[in-house]
């Protein structure tokens, strides 16, 4: 799912994996922070006038900045992923991937995300306090490519609140779309910014060179290669697929108008897939009854659905080119004296839809190595759409006798 992830205030603003790939790296402490300081706002101000050229929006203020420290950058991100991952939020992830299959079960959340962050930072933009930072000793070069990308979500932040956009943790797919946007927004316009005139991404080499090179990047990051699927995936996917989907925008019907406010795609089956946002293929609604002992929920949607079919497939890569015929869906966790109980209800575009993932991941899903428990995948029709159900709890829940039930609303 994503992340704090879902909040990915501090991932998503954060130049993570993509900018890695122009190799912005931290290489030891500055000294002299006053004139690091002055040399940051004026790479800051050279880069003003070419990030509105290349976004089409004007900064109504020159953003602020500031270097920090690399001990300065961690304290920052410790802040920033407590206030986003309380602990019942945080045990609620990682209590859902552990079921999913997705994480093992020793694996802690909460560091791994900071060691992720530590090592992928090398500059940032705020938008608490609406200021673009440097993290000291990176090489100019490199933090100006950083601040490239960093500088259009500050123009960004100028037209838009980003905060209510990253701060709605309702839907985690929808909020993942809204990421996308910014995050593949700013990719492109930056490659712009860097390489004014030039086009490059038009050239029909260019998104294969450029998967291929975030590849080759993990090598060069070991906690980011040997993190699971599932972090790996909610780290890239805005970046890829939000630049693919931009690129695609700059190109269709809609392209003298920007993908924001009602025009944002509301899930990440339209960003892999843009002609089903150009057709208005809106997901349907499930909700659950409030009761008690509900320990989280959230929705999976396309993109993370995809990584949950490549686990089960033995894959370390996720495949985003047929679409699978989502229409929605809706998982919950329930406490138990026996250990947790999921509950995951997807409605289905047509029973074909239904079928394949049925045949896909039936085998994988009915069978748990979790002592004590049981799995159960089911066929059923929610509200006359095609839908599956599938519980993973302990096999003594007493749930079992009356599963929790949804409801569909619809587009």
């Amino acid at each position: 799912m994503v992340w704090p992830l879902s909040d990915r205030r501090v991932i998503g603003r954060c130049a993570l994996l993509v900018l890695a790939l122009s190799g912005a790296a931290c290489r030891g402490e500055a000294r002299q922070t006053s004139a690091n300081d002055a040399a940051l706002a004026r790479m800051v101000d050279s880069l003003r006038t070419p990030v509105e050229r290349a976004v089409g929006l004007v900064f109504t203020s020159t953003p602020k900045s500031a270097m920090r420290t690399k001990k300065q950058v961690r304290g920052y991100l410790i802040r920033k992923l407590d206030e986003e991952l309380p602990p019942d939020r945080l045990r609620g992830l990682e209590t859902t991937y552990r079921l999913f299959g997705l994480l093992p079960d020793t694996l802690h959340l909460r560091a791994l995300l900071l060691n992720l962050y530590a090592e992928q930072v090398a500059g940032f933009y705020d938008p608490d306090s609406a200021t673009l930072f440097g993290v000291a000793g990176s090489d100019p070069e490199r933090l100006k490519l950083v601040l490239a990308h960093e500088m259009i979500h500050a123009l960004q932040g100028q037209h838009l609140r980003l905060d209510s956009i990253l701060d709605d943790r309702r839907n985690n797919d929808r909020l993942t779309a809204a990421q996308a946007i910014l995050e593949g927004q700013a990719t492109l316009a930056s490659l712009d910014v860097l390489a004014p005139g030039q086009d490059v991404a038009h050239s029909p080499q260019f998104w294969e060179l450029y998967r291929d090179q975030v590849q080759q990047q993990k090598t060069s990051m070991p906690v980011f290669r040997d993190a699971p699927l599932i972090l790996r995936e909610s780290l890239i996917f805005p970046y890829l697929q939000g630049a693919e989907f931009m690129h695609w925008w700059a190109q269709s019907p809609f392209r003298d108008t920007l993908p924001y406010g009602r025009r944002m795609p509301q899930s990440t089956e339209q960003i892999i897939h843009p002609e089903r946002y150009a057709r208005h293929d809106l997901p349907l609604g499930l909700a659950y009854p409030t009761e008690p002992g509900v320990l989280y929920e959230d929705v999976l949607g396309e993109n993370e659905i995809r990584v949950v079919l490549a686990h089960l497939a033995g894959s370390d890569e996720v495949q985003t080119v047929v679409p699978i015929g989502w229409g929605g869906d809706r998982y919950r966790i329930y406490q138990s004296s026996a250990g947790p109980a999921l509950v995951w209800y997807v409605v289905w575009d047509n029973a074909a839809s239904a079928g394949r993932f049925l045949r896909s991941a039936g085998a994988g899903l009915r069978h748990t190595p979790r002592r004590q428990y049981r799995a159960a995948l089911d066929s059923l029709d929610l509200g006359g759409h095609p839908a599956t159900r599938y519980v993973l709890a302990p096999a003594d829940w007493p749930r079992w006798q009356d599963l929790p039930s949804v409801t569909v609303s619809g587009r």
